[in-house]
């Protein structure tokens, strides 16, 4: 999702420097104007504001701290933006050892995938004072459509966990439904034309459904991906000791998609599990 939303940023008028840890993902934007760097720390220098969009937890402390992290050559009141879904405590406890150097942070995790990446229509949940969030506010408003301010630092990463939530409970729900319409022989458009003018609408539905029908794969948002938000989502579950039974059963689910090494394909593989529990061999027919 980095480029994309980067060639935004280029496109708006932003003097952008890149680092990506495979240099060739990074060509889409030096073709538009960005100006690519070897290390964090290179491409930081000077910079007022620094954003990540990377995988993990660690993959940020890395990027930022790491030996030859961004903000090893950051100047003073540098606002760093944490644009990856991480663990909430863990964006709370690296806010504070920017601070030690004087540098500024908000997280700003998105929801929207690569689709919403590539049109600056991301939705964005923000953490930080109010100062902070008014100055990246002119960034976030061009990668994204909707952005809220949802309180201090961490709350952005809590409500984007909740949205998580949602999304996976939704698509467990669109795949279900997939799945009884197969074994009966109703075909797919018509299940998803009507489901989507009705109640039982999603972004799941009317998104990801399609794709099922098709059998397309492709991921937009990665199961591994995917499972590394539940397990942020079960962490803090387990911390603030808040029962999520529905989460934790999807979670189970995309994880037999990742034994049956689905794990490289889109989130919408989790049909392909439901599928063979009902001993249905394609997504179309009832064909066992």
């Amino acid at each position: 999702m980095g480029a994309p939303m980067a060639i935004n940023l280029v496109n708006a008028g932003y003097d952008v420097n890149v680092y990506n840890r495979t240099a060739a993902k990074a060509q889409p934007v030096i073709d538009v104007g960005g100006k690519y760097f070897s290390t964090p720390a290179a491409a930081s220098q000077n910079a007022s504001i620094i954003t990540t969009i990377v995988t993990d937890g660690p993959d940020v402390e890395e990027v930022l701290f790491g030996e030859n992290g961004a903000l090893k050559t950051a100047p003073k009141n540098a606002l760093v933006l944490v644009m990856s879904t991480i663990s909430p405590q863990l964006n709370r406890e690296m806010a504070e050892r920017a601070a030690e150097q004087s540098i500024r942070m908000i997280d700003a995790p998105v929801s929207g995938g690569d689709i919403g990446a590539q049109n600056g229509t991301l939705s964005i949940m923000a953490g930080g004072t109010d100062d902070d969030i008014a100055e990246a506010m002119p960034i976030l408003e061009v990668l994204g459509k909707t952005i809220t301010h949802c309180g201090l630092i961490g709350a952005g990463q809590v409500v984007k966990l909740c949205n998580q939530i949602c999304g996976a409970l939704n698509l467990l729900g669109v795949c279900e439904a997939m799945a009884l319409g197969a074994k009966n022989q109703i075909d797919p458009e018509i299940l998803i034309r009507v489901i989507s003018g009705g109640a039982g609408s999603s972004w799941a539905m009317q998104n990801l459904a399609p794709k099922i029908a098709s059998e397309d794969w492709s991921p937009g948002f990665m199961v591994e991906t995917q499972q590394k938000d539940m397990r942020l989502v079960a962490e803090m579950a387990s911390q603030t000791h808040t029962a999520l039974p529905g989460a934790a059963l999807t979670s189970q689910l995309w994880q037999a998609a990742e034994a049956k090494d689905y794990g490289k394909e889109g989130i919408q593989a989790l049909a392909k599990v439901l599928f063979e529990m009902a001993n249905l061999q394609s997504v179309i027919t009832d064909s066992p």
